[in-house]
């Protein structure tokens, strides 16, 4: 609004007309953020195993749930206070992505170090890992930006980063990257082509000088004070031990199905030669998944809706144990399948649980703590804890036949954990008003 000489005029931005650009470039940023992770994060093991590290294959995927402890609450601060996280956002994967073809770049060396090649690794995800916030905060920027409705506008912009992790999962198996380094140059490749589109997203101001959040609140530290709630306290640490589960088959499955190519009457089946493809269905079922989910908390409430995700993980597990790539391939393809219930049930609902029972003044710590118990202290165990299981019963043996039966035995080991923590949950659990409104 504005006056000329006396007489008072408006213009009117229509915000709408912004709508589909926004939406399109928003679109783009995220097809790419996951593009990034779907390069290598299902097929690394596979290549960690066939360059002779199978036995380590766990403190990668652990890697990933260490940084995740502290590297996003550093640079969300950063964000905060000093870079807007478009820039920001560009300057991590840009670091994330040129480390990520130092580490192909090593791989091309005559013996390549296991330490080194950790290293580097560790590296690229300790930048990579904080993009996943920093995408989202650029996301809900840009919309609130455009006078948009996040709850509205988001989810179907943000299955377009699911639909960026499956097309690179499947390009990786088609171009025969699989099983070598070369993962590794396409998902750094991808990274620097969005460390650039990133600089041409709206501007996100950082905070006002002493409103920035502190080290405590993004880290999630206020939060535990719901520990004094054993209501909240057993949903945490039932979290905790949920997300072991969450990393297992990101870091397993692509070397265990590979393993049945060292028999003849399996060698030549399509999982075999593209386990990638096979596992991206886990993929398209979280994406059609998540639209259950409305659903499911209205009917069951969110205590059945945990245990349904738990009762999941342990199909997940046990169809890997009972199927192979030839005619029991049909359970695995159950496997894939019932891993959308098994991901989204736990970590969508979860989160809509935590926001629903915790004080506005501590909810963003409260997601934070959600996701410090998950992704990093439980995932990160699981890594560690499947490794030293699968080295026992797998990597001990050197007959094949004999290797089989392990990564069976441990498919099952893993499966009766879920149950385990499935029958203490339903338990221990209570929750009065658990029906979601």
């Amino acid at each position: 609004s504005a006056e000329v000489g006396g007489c008072p005029f408006s213009i009117k931005i229509d915000t709408h007309m912004q709508t589909p650009n926004i939406k399109l470039r928003l679109t783009v940023m995220n097809f790419l953020q996951f593009a990034i992770w779907g390069a290598y994060l299902t097929s690394m093991g596979r290549y960690l195993g066939s360059a002779g590290f199978a036995e380590g294959i766990g403190n990668f995927y652990a890697m990933q749930g260490i940084v995740s402890l502290f590297m996003p609450a550093l640079m969300g601060i950063v964000a905060d206070r000093w870079i807007p996280a478009q820039r920001l956002l560009g300057l991590c994967h840009a670091i994330a992505g040129l480390l990520m073809f130092g580490l192909f770049a090593y791989t091309l060396t005559e013996a390549p170090s296991y330490s080194v090649l950790f290293t580097i690794y560790t590296l690229s995800v300790a930048f990579y890992m904080p993009t996943l916030a920093l995408s989202n905060s650029v996301a809900y920027s840009s919309l609130e930006q455009a006078g948009m409705d996040l709850v509205k506008s988001f989810p179907p912009i943000r299955v377009f980063g699911t639909v960026g992790f499956i097309c690179t999962m499947i390009t990786v198996s088609l171009i025969g990257v699989e099983a070598t380094s070369g993962q590794f140059a396409i998902s750094g490749g991808i990274g620097l082509v969005l460390a650039l589109y990133a600089q041409t997203l709206p501007n996100c101001p950082t905070a006002p000088k002493g409103e920035g959040k502190g080290l405590v609140e993004a880290l999630g530290l206020k939060a535990f004070s719901l520990f004094k709630q054993r209501k909240m306290a057993l949903f945490f640490i039932f979290s905790m031990l949920l997300g072991v589960s969450l990393q297992i088959t990101n870091g397993f499955a692509n070397p265990f199905i590979s393993t049945f190519g060292e028999i003849p009457a399996y060698a030549e089946t399509f999982g075999v030669k593209h386990a990638n493809i096979l596992i991206s269905l886990s993929q398209l079922s979280e994406t059609l998944c998540i639209l259950l989910i409305p659903f499911a908390l209205r009917r069951f409430g969110i205590k059945i809706v945990m245990l349904i995700a738990m009762l999941a993980w342990v199909l997940r597990f046990a169809f890997l144990g009972l199927g192979d790539p030839g005619a029991g391939v049909w359970l695995f393809l159950l496997s894939m399948l019932v891993y959308g219930v098994a991901f989204d049930f736990f970590n969508v609902s979860g989160s809509l649980f935590v926001d629903k029972e915790t004080d506005p003044s501590i909810r963003s710590s409260a997601q934070g703590l959600f996701m410090i118990m998950t992704n990093g202290i439980g995932a990160t165990l699981g890594s560690l804890g499947a490794q030293a299981v699968i080295n026992y019963f797998v990597y001990s043996e050197h007959d094949i036949n004999a290797q089989l039966a392990g990564w069976s035995l441990s498919w099952y080991l893993f499966a009766a954990y879920a149950a385990i923590v499935a029958v203490l949950f339903a338990v221990l659990f209570r929750y009065k008003a658990d029906v979601a409104r």
